[in-house]
């Protein structure tokens, strides 16, 4: 019978321990135990609200806003095929909190944290037949209880990147068990493939299906208005969208649009940080001071196209990379890991990036393709050198820039289908058994009848 081991059970209750002392110091921590600590009961309200025993439930699970989106393109597609299913959508971070809210799901909320009770609880008042998580954030106390009462449990878009600390002890140990009870796998790659079997899951259950968020974000770009007002900040020049950058990417950035504005004048940069609070604004403007550069104008106080626009909103670079015609990507000089590359790609442009992008599978692809460019790793003088070679022949070759943008887009395009295909996969599982009946509905018509 598969379970948990104590040493887990202590780890995750030394973590919910711990949390609240960790989160002073970590806002976003903080935030994340105060969703959890009522997420059950509202769950459980619902389900003893809205929970139709007649129709098949579907929990899907993403820890985060990238897993949220690859879980949001299969959705859809389970919502065409499956009509009649109930939906609901956990997450675990904070960041996924407007994600969730949009979501075509019944109902959506934090994940208790993974202890034996908050898992006991709501798989009785949901009573779900298919319970899905997305890409590896699956949660062992909740997988092998779900299993152990019969129902299936599937992972959509895995991935398990090379040297991932899940594959080393003490975590791949910890962690096996609801690997385990996995009943169906789709993974994004063979690679993944065989990875995802050394953590547990039997291989003879795992299906490469491809990654869902080429769908995600190809749907996303594609219902983007060519009259989008965001997309004229590009217009009077060659425009470099940098998107989700870090201030070591934005180092290397600004280094190079020093040099590259002085030879092309119309030259124009979009600069997009990752997070762009207060004071990295005002770093921000440091370093354009520092760099010689003209003063950088927010978006905020942005009346048309500028030689430097600093984006101090979240939520619309996938647009706003519609305004440039060559795109830096944030992540690869720091280890925040390098951020989206698919986004510039379905816009056609070619992609630039710093040299830590090891791992990152849509970055390999571009290289493989000759649509993206990995920069060196020798220091930031180096490395902006680089980066200013490349951004001049882009200016001054139309015709080889646009070239590489249309095999970026290519890359994108041969990846769709996925959503569609790991939909069909938890369909036939919810096909290939008998309707489960929410215990708790169930107790309750027993009782009306009586």
């Amino acid at each position: 019978m598969l379970t948990t081991s104590w040493a887990y059970r202590a780890t995750v209750r030394l973590g919910m321990t711990l949390a609240p002392a960790i989160g002073l110091f970590e806002p976003k921590i903080l935030a994340g135990h105060h969703g959890r600590r009522d997420a059950g009961r509202r769950l459980l309200d619902w389900a003893k609200d809205a929970r139709d025993p007649d129709r098949p439930l579907v929990w899907f699970h993403a820890a985060s806003v990238g897993e949220g989106l690859q879980a949001e393109s299969v959705i859809g597609a389970l919502r065409s095929i499956r009509p009649d299913c109930q939906l609901v959508y956990t997450h675990f971070s904070p960041s996924a909190e407007e994600l969730a809210g949009r979501l075509a799901v019944d109902v959506a909320d934090y994940l208790p944290y993974d202890i034996a009770s908050a898992a006991d609880r709501l798989l009785q008042a949901l009573g779900p037949d298919l319970l899905v998580f997305a890409k590896l954030d699956v949660w062992p106390e909740l997988a092998t209880k779900a299993a152990r009462r019969g129902t299936d449990v599937a992972i959509v878009a895995a991935t398990v990147r090379l040297g991932s600390g899940r594959l080393r002890w003490p975590a791949k140990k910890l962690l096996r068990p609801g690997y385990q009870a996995v009943a169906a796998a789709a993974a994004i790659s063979s690679e993944d493939a065989t990875r995802l079997a050394s953590l547990g899951v039997k291989a003879d259950r795992i299906r490469v299906l491809g990654d869902p968020r080429f769908d995600s974000v190809a749907a996303k770009v594609g219902a983007i208005s060519p009259a989008e007002p965001l997309l004229r900040f590009g217009h009077g020049g060659p425009t470099m969208v940098a998107g989700s950058t870090w201030p070591a990417d934005e180092a290397v950035i600004l280094q190079a649009f020093s040099q590259v504005h002085r030879l092309w004048p119309d030259a124009r940069l979009i600069l997009v940080p990752h997070e762009p609070t207060a004071h990295h604004l005002e770093q921000l403007n440091r370093m354009v001071a520092d760099a010689g550069l003209p003063p950088a104008v927010r978006l905020s106080a942005a009346d048309g196209a500028v030689p430097l626009l600093v984006v101090d909103r979240v939520g619309i670079l996938a647009t706003l990379y519609g305004a440039g015609v060559m795109a830096y990507v944030g992540g690869g000089f720091g280890r925040a890991g390098l951020h989206s590359t698919l986004e510039p790609a379905v816009w056609s442009l070619p992609v630039i990036f710093g040299p830590r992008w090891g791992g990152n599978r849509d970055a390999a692809l571009l290289l493989g393709a000759g649509a993206g460019v990995a920069l060196p790793r020798s220091g930031v003088s180096v490395a902006a050198d680089a980066l200013r070679t490349q951004w001049e022949a882009w200016i001054a070759d139309d015709a080889g820039r646009e070239a590489q943008g249309r095999r970026a887009r290519r890359v994108v395009e041969e990846g769709l289908g996925a959503s569609e295909r790991s939909a069909q996969m938890l369909a036939e599982l919810i096909s290939a058994r008998p309707l489960r009946r929410s215990p708790l509905e169930v107790r309750s018509g027993r009782r009306s009848a009586q």
